[in-house]
């Protein structure tokens, strides 16, 4: 009998419909999994997946068991966890153990849980679940050949282990492909959070000042798609080149503190805590609304929202407001979690689609090439990138041109 631990077995037929939907939107997906699935290329591997656990997600975990994986699965943020899609994945005997707001405990629980099958290949989002292999769960690590990295977070704390000598097993940095930031961080980020702040607060953008705080690739696409729906855009930036970049692309730069003053929406998206604290709060406008697309919740500072607040209360579905004592009212969207999984699907699937075709492909190259790679962070393999891309073109239609071989030869030859 499956393993799982989630809010209800009944809701799958619900999920099913919404794993349904999205499966008939990711044709690159679709390909490998056919391709994986006639020559059962992962049979005999376990594999960990650590996600937020909604359709998109689901559907590759489905991947993985149609090639023969044994898969266990839990979210990756307790907000984002969908628990009709759950159910569907515990009906088609995946193991899952994750439910919509679970505590801090019982998240962590859930990551344990999954380590339980002693995985072979690791898919991870954020980071969480390769950090327990590393700390109270070590002793599991062991059968682990290898895995992938989903998010600018999770690599991050995979190069701080990497430095210190301290990770356990190879890692492929999915997130830092072209074929993922250029379009997933970029394309996908942009629409996800609007979708999400828009849904949740059924509030107009156009002619409010939008406050971006970071200015990465997710920032990129954050500021574009605001200013695209006719927001005016200011952007905060600890980094001087990428201030340049955002004042060349036509936005107004300055500090956190200044732009405090001045935005109607506020949305952070650094990697980093306390991008938003008590020195901000103090001289926002009444109503200002905070909302944050990094992966945890802890670019702004909850702690010193609530201790200058005089009152909280939920006013609607995840929004918290906070009243000041002068009278002034802020307004936390997703309990500071990222706003578009915890207020919306998260990101369309078409683009999802090259995501987890590149995880899909990294954690095949992982299987086949576990004795020749050391304990380090991988660039996910050019050859894969390229190929998701290529697949993408031709679901599209979309033919382009090739080199002669007369150009192959200028390009490649010397002074």
């Amino acid at each position: 009998m499956t393993k799982y631990i989630i809010q209800d077995i009944n809701l799958a037929p619900q999920g099913r419909q919404k794993i349904d939907w999205v499966r008939l939107r990711m044709p690159v997906l679709n390909i490998i999994r056919d391709e994986f699935q006639a020559r059962k290329a992962f049979k005999g591997l376990r594999v960990a997946m650590s996600i937020h656990l909604e359709a998109k997600t689901a559907y590759l975990a489905e991947v993985f068991k149609a090639a023969g994986a044994e898969v266990a699965i839990t979210g990756s943020n307790p907000l984002s966890t969908q628990d009709d899609v759950a159910a569907a994945l515990a009906a088609e005997e995946i193991e899952v153990y994750a439910f919509y707001n679970a505590s801090v405990k019982q998240y962590r629980e859930h990551l344990i849980s999954v380590l339980k099958i002693k995985p072979h290949l690791v898919i991870d989002d954020g980071g969480d679940l390769v950090s327990v292999l590393h700390t109270t769960e070590s002793n599991l690590a062991a059968h682990v050949l290898g895995g992938c990295e989903e998010t600018t977070t999770g690599v991050t704390r995979l190069r701080a282990l990497e430095r210190e000598e301290r990770l356990l097993f190879p890692m492929i940095a999915v997130n830092d492909a072209f074929c993922k930031y250029l379009f997933d961080n970029r394309y996908g980020t942009g629409e996800s959070v609007w979708t999400g702040i828009m849904r949740t607060t059924n509030l107009i953008v156009a002619g409010k000042t939008v406050v971006v705080i970071g200015y990465g690739w997710c920032g990129k696409g954050v500021a574009r798609r605001a200013a695209g729906l006719g927001a005016k855009v200011i952007v905060c930036e600890v980094d001087p080149v990428k201030a340049l970049e955002a004042y060349m692309d036509g936005f107004q730069v300055m500090p956190a503190v200044q732009a405090a003053a001045k935005g109607d929406i506020f949305i952070t998206v650094t990697g980093c805590k306390d991008a938003l604290r008590e020195q901000h709060f103090r001289v926002m406008k009444d109503g200002a609304i905070l909302t944050n697309a990094g992966h945890f919740d802890v670019e702004a500072s909850k702690a010193e929202l609530e201790k200058l607040a005089v009152s909280e209360q939920t006013v609607r579905q995840n929004i918290k407001e906070y009243t000041m004592p002068e009278g002034r009212r802020l307004y936390l969207l997703g309990e500071g979690r990222l706003v578009n999984l915890a207020c919306s699907d998260g990101h369309p699937a078409e683009i999802m689609d090259l995501s987890f075709a590149l995880q899909a492909l990294s954690a095949h190259y992982l299987a086949g090439h576990a004795g020749s790679l050391t304990r380090r962070v991988y660039p996910v393999p050019k050859e894969i990138d390229y190929r998701v891309a290529e697949l993408k073109l031709k679901s599209l239609e979309i033919e382009i041109d090739t080199l002669t071989g007369e150009q192959q030869a200028y390009l490649s030859r010397g002074v």
